[in-house]
């Protein structure tokens, strides 16, 4: 079929690279070994589209169009770069390492994935912490940079700045494309989890925009700890990660409604929440539990709440008494105000907005907290229950003021109204 032109071609480009920029960095890195330099042949492949599709309509099949595009620029890349002579010798060399290899079966452990190549490349130990997170999500999430500053509640130029020293580094010290063997792939596994989560994250609740979600990065995250969870089968905390992602994936399809505004955990319709996803959930959690040698990690144990949530087929019957305690089991496994803002969330439900709301107060000074939207908005829905109406609407406003996506704006703005004319109901936002 012909491609038709279409009467917002940048903003298709825009949409589809943004969609498909792990794909392409992947599939490029694999042919140049260098990410800095797959993210800017990617580039080059929009650049491209930005050229092309106004004048020749968009193509049929996008993705497609642009990861060509990029490996032919790759492949120009390489052949411009070096010799055919020394690309023989170095696969010559490459073959007699590899001699008594060649004919062995297929180890159960290799795999042909080049997200997960990249996901393990990025979480190279050459790189700090925050260096790798930052350029995962860049590279594989697909998010800007300003977005990842947000996250990481760092200024944007030092968050640019991070991301472009790990992308010499990786260069520099000739860090292979990747997913590592043995002791090497324990090593990097707690970063790359970590990555994993905070990409779906991303996707199930986004930090700024129009949209409250974006699927397309769950779907990602969710699929590669799928496949991490294949490549290692004994790891509990792999397995955990896998669980919470299935049973918050589950409520996906309830989470929004027609206009793409947020629904509240408590007005969602658990008819609709998908079963087979919550089944695989539970599956999951099994595994992880029978992995275990010890206490339950953090994956695990907030895949434990999740299915507390999921086992609940009202929200009434949810046992708010068991999340405050697996809370609190989190919070002493893995210290954090935001864990402790959830735990105060589920300690109103279990026991009532008093007590909640002495746990929130001394998080007020948190430096973490400090813009973090959620922080007024959970207070603000203690301070309602409690009657405390013209304290919860400036709560409200002020979460709403702190908000960077839109969608979540309205909400808070919407609630504060409701607060100033005193309404009732049951809040909360744990579980959204």
């Amino acid at each position: 079929m012909t491609p038709q032109p279409t009467a917002h071609p940048n903003a298709a480009v825009e949409t589809v690279f943004r969609l498909e920029s792990p794909r392409l960095i992947a599939g490029v890195a694999r042919i140049v070994r260098d990410v800095g330099i797959a993210e800017e042949l990617a580039q080059d492949a929009l650049v491209a589209a930005l050229e092309q599709w106004p004048r020749d309509g968009v193509p049929d099949n996008p993705g497609a169009w642009l990861m060509a595009t990029a490996k032919h620029r790759a492949i120009d890349l390489v052949r411009r770069r070096e010799r055919y002579a020394r690309k023989l010798a170095e696969v010559g060399r490459d073959l007699k390492a590899a001699g008594p290899y060649l004919d062995r079966p297929s180890d159960p452990d290799d795999i042909d994935d080049d997200l997960l190549r990249l996901v393990f490349t990025a979480c190279h130990p050459v790189l700090s912490a925050e260096a790798r997170i930052a350029l995962t999500l860049r590279l594989l999430g697909g998010l800007t940079t300003p977005e990842i500053a947000r996250a990481f509640l760092t200024p944007e130029a030092t968050l640019a700045q991070r991301i472009v020293r790990a992308k010499r580094t990786l260069a520099t010290k000739n860090v292979a494309f990747e997913v590592p063997y043995g002791p090497d792939r324990e090593a990097r596994l707690d970063s790359v989890l970590e990555v994993i989560y905070l990409i779906f994250n991303e996707g199930y609740a986004a930090t700024a925009g129009d949209d409250l979600l974006r699927p397309a990065l769950c779907e990602d995250a969710l699929r590669l700890a799928r496949v991490l969870a294949q490549l290692m089968p004994k790891e509990p905390e792999v397995h955990g990660l896998v669980a919470l992602l299935e049973l918050q994936e589950s409520r996906a399809a309830t989470r929004t409604g027609p206009t793409g505004e947020p629904v509240l955990l408590k007005d969602q319709d658990r008819r609709r929440w998908n079963r087979l996803l919550i089944a695989r959930g539970f599956t999951a959690l099994g595994r992880a539990t029978a992995c275990a040698t010890g206490a339950p990690g953090p994956y695990a144990l907030q895949a434990a709440i999740a299915a507390c949530h999921a086992q609940a087929y009202a929200y009434e019957e949810t046992d708010w008494s068991r999340i405050a305690t697996l809370y609190a089991l989190l919070a002493a496994r893995t210290p954090s105000p935001v864990v402790e803002l959830n735990r105060a969330v589920a300690v109103s439900m279990a026991e009532g907005p008093g007590p909640a709301l002495e746990i929130v107060d001394t998080l007020a000074t948190e430096p973490a907290l400090r813009d973090y939207h959620l922080l007024p908005s959970v207070r603000g829905d203690l301070l309602r229950r409690l009657g405390r109406t013209a304290e919860a609407r400036a709560e409200f406003e002020r979460a709403a003021g702190l908000a960077r996506n839109e969608r979540e704006r309205a909400m808070l703005r919407a609630r504060a109204e409701e607060a100033g004319e005193g309404s009732g109901g049951s809040g909360g936002n744990e579980g959204d």
